[in-house]
């Protein structure tokens, strides 16, 4: 056996090979096409979308959800799209959906509220909405600080128009007859309106908002006076009557009038939302402040019907002060009624000088020695007739020189000054004390004694007729010798 191996068979060489790729398949391009359509529709919508806010409105009446709209300026710029009750039910919160590009509108100060027909003062708005229903306005704010929830107000603020002006605060005690949009007069000329009003937070007093268009509101300093313009203002005085108004609309509608004194300087214009009181009428508004007040009180036991908080107190005709409080009182020792009125006089107010009154510490001792020397020498206040049409009364005060003298008592407060009886009542005193003084006459005494006087005069007149009787008997010739007549040839006189 040989050992010869036989040689092993050829193997090919293994070769690599690269794997032939498959073709691209449009298939493929429609989800792709979608996917990016999808993406675009929804980059397109989430541009295309508002800001989502919510407003919280008192009530819903008149809002529907899907068809009110917001407007600015008449250009609608959101639409309600839910509208709920809040979690205590007492409230309506609404969700709204701002048109694009309106995140710059939604700011703190942003305001909303719903339009619908109003007449206020002499405004009349919202009446559109008669026929297209209503819808909610907006007011874009001054701020930047970004805001997505607001509460809606309760009316609409004041549409100035796009007049510049400033806005003032006005103080009363009583709103009168104004309303928001009520007039504001300068000088008779129509220079803004009433914008809002509110009661204070303690109750006293109201806050009237007032707006001012320029130019007149540079006219409004710290010293401008503001008063009640509503109505008619009629005065009965020695010129004759006189008839006040600003217009026929304020008779309508009320209005406020203001009026800056006459100063030697200029005065600077004053800040916005200024507070200033506002007066119930001109007279009020520029009267004189107090200078140097007293109070005294005077108590009168007759009627004081017309006498009333206001009423002006007398000085021999020259006005020094008003009456700030009537009360009544009953002695429970003496069982009688007074009224004890309060006044507050200031000379110094009315432009009346004293003369040779050392002012500083000694005034108030100088003073009262003034009263007491004006009281020693009869200074009484008496209770006067202020206009016979009105019946009001006013408070007098002058010297009765004959008056028993009064000493005051300066340990009360106030001090009590002393009076008289009015004028009227005097005369009634008069009256009544004639009167006493007749009752006191006797006349039953009086009658019995003309009735016996008349008897006497009778027999005196019967005597009288017997004598003239006897003398007819007598002729003319009797001293001559000629012989009397007999008795019954005389005729008997007839009575």
């Amino acid at each position: 056996m040989s050992d010869t191996k036989k040689p092993l068979p050829v193997v090919p060489e293994a070769q690599v090979v690269s794997k032939k790729r498959a073709r691209f398949s449009f298939i493929w391009l429609i989800p792709a096409v979608a996917a990016l359509a999808g993406i675009w529709i929804g980059i397109t919508t989430i541009r295309n979308q508002g800001p989502t806010i919510t407003i919280v409105f008192r009530s819903a009446d008149g809002l529907e959800a899907g068809k009110t709209k917001i407007r600015y300026n008449g250009v609608e710029v959101g639409t309600l799209t839910t509208i709920r009750l809040s979690e205590d039910y007492r409230q309506v919160i609404a969700t709204a959906e701002m048109s694009p590009r309106t995140e710059e509108f939604l700011v703190k100060d942003t305001q909303f509220w719903v339009v619908r027909p109003q007449i206020s003062g002499a405004n009349v708005s919202g009446l559109s909405t008669l026929i297209s229903g209503a819808y909610i306005g907006m007011e874009i704010g001054q701020l930047k600080e970004r805001e997505r929830h607001y509460v809606a107000l309760e009316d609409a603020p004041l549409e100035t128009g796009g007049v510049r002006g400033r806005f003032f605060i006005l103080k009363t005690p009583q709103l009168g007859s104004l309303n928001k949009g009520s007039p504001l007069y300068f000088r008779r000329l129509q220079a803004g309106q009433v914008a809002s009003y509110e009661l204070d937070q303690t109750g006293k007093f109201l806050n009237v908002k007032v707006f001012v268009q320029e130019p007149y509101d540079q006219f409004v300093t710290s010293d401008t006076r503001f008063w009640q313009a509503s109505g008619i203002d009629v005065s009965l005085s020695a010129r004759g009557l006189q008839i006040q108004t600003e217009s026929l609309l304020s008779i309508l509608v009320g209005g406020i009038a203001f009026e800056t004194p006459v100063t030697d300087g200029p005065r600077a214009p004053a800040a916005e939302n200024t507070v200033f009181n506002l007066n119930q009428d001109r007279e009020e508004a520029f009267r004189p402040s107090a200078v140097n007040p007293q109070t005294y009180t005077v108590v009168f036991k007759q009627s004081v019907r017309g006498l009333s908080v206001g009423a002006p107190v007398e000085f021999e005709g020259i006005p020094i002060g008003e009456v700030t409080d009537v009360q009544a009182q009953f002695d429970a020792k003496t069982f009688e009624f007074s009224v004890p009125v309060t006044i507050r006089v200031d000379p110094e107010r009315f432009g009346v000088k004293t003369l040779d009154l050392a002012p500083g510490e000694h005034a108030v001792s100088d003073r009262k020695k003034l009263m007491d020397t004006l009281v020693s020498r009869g200074l009484r206040a008496q209770l006067q007739n202020g206009s016979l049409i009105t019946g009001s009364k006013l408070i007098s005060l002058d010297f009765y020189p004959d008056t028993p003298p009064v000493a005051l008592d300066w340990s009360k407060e106030p001090v009590q000054l002393p009076t008289l009886p009015g004028g009227i009542e005097s005369i009634e005193s008069s009256l009544v004390n004639v009167s006493k003084h007749i009752e006191q006459i006797p006349f039953k005494d009086v009658g019995d004694n003309l009735n016996k006087t008349l008897g006497d005069v009778q027999q005196t007149a019967q005597n009288l007729d017997a004598v003239l009787l006897e003398l007819k008997r007598y002729p003319a010739g009797f001293f001559l010798g000629q012989p009397p007549l007999p008795a019954k040839s005389v005729q008997t006189p007839s009575k």
